[in-house]
């Protein structure tokens, strides 16, 4: 016999569940404000659902150019971060994220402009399937946005940590910048470790987001979406 929580169960893919969370996330919207965008296939839906919205937003301050030209194309207008002393909310996805809150981002290469938008930002709501909820971070490679001429130099520091840094091949982020992924990491620490890396000479940024973590997560499970307060 099936039992009455597993009756109620939908079995949907990951892209319904990022759809769901995307749609969710409109409730921290608020009219006339504008709102902090990220970039990402999740965000994608974000994206769309903003769209539809019966009440106008102010418009957009994006992390990706690829994330610009989406808003751009669903007529909403994309501002320049260096006009906004803050904005309300940040809604963006996670490569994974733990249960305070701390996240890996940079799987779509936008990680500095992420930063630099979730800085502004009061709140950061993360949006997310529920594979990308972790005990501990380091199971997804660590994205990090380096200078070129010192991609040798930081893959070395990694490997003195028992890192292996790869460098993504054919791939520059909106900075015309390297980004190296590092495998076999154990973040026990993300907060310590982000201040670490941070400092290393040819690091633009790292994708290790501890000291702007996310105030709440919408996470798209079969059962809906769970909302996780950090």
């Amino acid at each position: 016999a099936t039992r009455p929580f597993e009756a109620r169960q939908v079995i949907m893919n990951q892209d319904q569940l990022k759809a769901l969370v995307g749609k969710a996330a409109l409730d921290y919207v608020t009219e006339g404000s504008v709102v902090g965008v990220g970039t990402g296939s999740t965000v994608d839906c974000f994206i769309d659902a903003l769209a539809t919205l019966a009440k106008p937003i102010a418009g957009a301050v994006s992390s990706s150019e690829r994330s610009s030209a989406r808003l751009r194309a669903l007529g909403i207008a994309v501002l320049d971060s260096n006009q906004l002393q803050s904005v309300p909310v940040y809604i963006d996805g996670a490569d994974e994220i733990d249960h305070a809150g701390h996240m890996i981002k940079g799987g779509g290469a936008a990680l500095t402009r992420e930063k630099i938008v979730a800085d502004i930002a009061r709140r950061f709501i993360c949006i997310a399937d529920e594979s990308k909820l972790v005990r501990t971070l380091g199971r997804f490679a660590l994205p990090v946005e380096v200078i070129p001429m010192a991609t040798a130099q930081v893959a070395r520091a990694f490997a003195a940590l028992g890192g292996k840094a790869v460098l993504r091949e054919g791939v520059l982020s909106d900075n015309g910048c390297k980004i190296l992924d590092v495998h076999g990491l154990t973040i026990a620490d993300p907060a310590a470790m982000e201040r670490e890396i941070n400092q290393w000479p040819g690091v633009v940024t790292v994708g290790i987001f501890a000291r702007n973590k996310a105030s709440v997560c919408l996470l798209g499970t079969p059962a809906g979406v769970k909302t996780l307060i950090f």
